[in-house]
């Protein structure tokens, strides 16, 4: 059988060869001393016979150093490899159903130590990526398999009643394309929500002050559905990336503030250049909004009011924090005290700002 050149091998024979090389470096000297001193002291045939002998004695001692070091290499290679082998079978265990195995390992903080912490800090962030992929796929199945439901329903009723009128027809078919446009709608999100996770795919400046003014138009209709005033304030702002999902980022946000809002109340949009920033900042008067509640908000598929009263599939926030950190950006959440929520996304500036010292931002320009 062949002997696998394992690297506890190599390291037996790097620390036997390492000894045995100095052992008969030293004896080799001692040889010559030796020999060199009885060739002054002693006659020649006797002189001679003691190097011989003296030679085969130090051949013995080189031949014993060896099997010592050879001994002595490999256990202290298999103590030096110990933490290695623990790493390779905790990395063995690990599977998409075990991924809570750790390293864990003690001793000494030496190289091996810091290998078995960046492979633990690596396994962390993996549990946690396939956790939440997990949580992702299940919820987008159950917001896909609700609107399908609803779909069937509706048909097989109306199928059933062989005396359904004409109107009751036109009314299946409203809610039909009604649940068509929100699962089209959810499909949508899901795709942008995708690009968005993997990373801006232009890099060309983008106006975000021109965004603002499209995404007021476009939800100009909605806000005096809903009986929210409308109110935006823009700066100039550039950034480099993607138009369309900046575009999105925005539209998302005014959607939001408009849509979880009360009638009366307020949705406002700012964009302005801080400091080397362009920043995008949303606020609304809707209800109270719990600071635990702050972070589960920018997760897919999550909701504050969890009864389906209100529209949406829960992908708008996560969208919007999807695009600014592919543009190197930062989303912030902050609960309002008198209700409602404030939004603001900080992305870097193509130009940049005026310099702190500068006595005020640029003007903003209402619309």
């Amino acid at each position: 059988m062949r002997l696998r050149p394992t690297i506890r091998l190599r390291l037996t024979a790097l620390y036997g060869g390492v000894l045995v090389a100095c052992s008969i470096l030293l004896l080799g000297v001692t040889w010559w001393l030796v020999t060199g001193h009885l060739e002054r002291t002693l006659p020649a045939p006797l002189a001679e016979a003691a190097g011989r002998d003296l030679l085969a004695r130090f051949g013995l001692a080189v031949a014993g150093a060896a099997l010592i070091a050879g001994g002595l290499g490999w256990l202290t290679a298999g103590r030096a490899l110990a933490p290695v082998r623990r790493i390779t079978a905790t990395a063995r265990r690990v599977s998409e159903e075990r991924l809570d195995e750790r390293i864990a390992l003690d001793g000494p903080r030496d190289e091996l130590h810091e290998l078995a912490a960046t492979l633990d800090a690596m396994l962390d962030r993996l549990q946690a990526a396939v956790e939440s992929q997990r949580r992702f796929v299940a919820n987008a199945s159950h917001e896909l398999r609700t609107p399908l439901t609803v779909i069937r329903a509706e048909a097989e009723v109306t199928l059933a009643d062989p005396d359904a009128t004409v109107e009751e027809l036109r009314e299946m078919g409203r809610v039909v394309i009604e649940t068509s446009d929100r699962t089209e709608a959810l499909l949508d999100g899901l795709l942008v929500l995708a690009l968005s996770n993997r990373g801006a795919r232009r890099h060309a400046p983008v106006d975000l002050q021109a965004l603002a003014r499209r995404a007021q138009a476009a939800a100009a209709a909605e806000a005096a559905g809903e009986g929210v005033g409308l109110h935006v304030a823009t700066a100039p702002a550039t950034v480099y990336g993607d138009e369309a999902l900046l575009e999105r980022m925005i539209g998302n946000l005014l959607e939001n503030a408009i849509r979880h809002n009360r009638r009366g109340g307020v949705a406002e949009l700012a964009v302005l250049a801080v400091d080397g920033r362009a920043i995008v900042r949303v606020r609304n008067d809707g209800p109270d909004v719990p600071p635990q509640a702050l972070e589960r908000l920018t997760a897919p598929f999550e909701r504050l009011d969890r009864t389906g009263g209100r529209r949406g599939s829960g992908l708008g926030l996560s969208i919007v924090r999807a695009v600014a950190e592919a543009h190197g950006g930062a989303l912030r959440l902050s609960a309002r005290p008198g209700g409602g929520l404030e939004v603001e996304v900080a992305l870097p500036a193509a130009v940049a700002a005026a310099p702190p010292s500068a006595s005020a931002p640029e003007p903003l320009t209402r619309i």
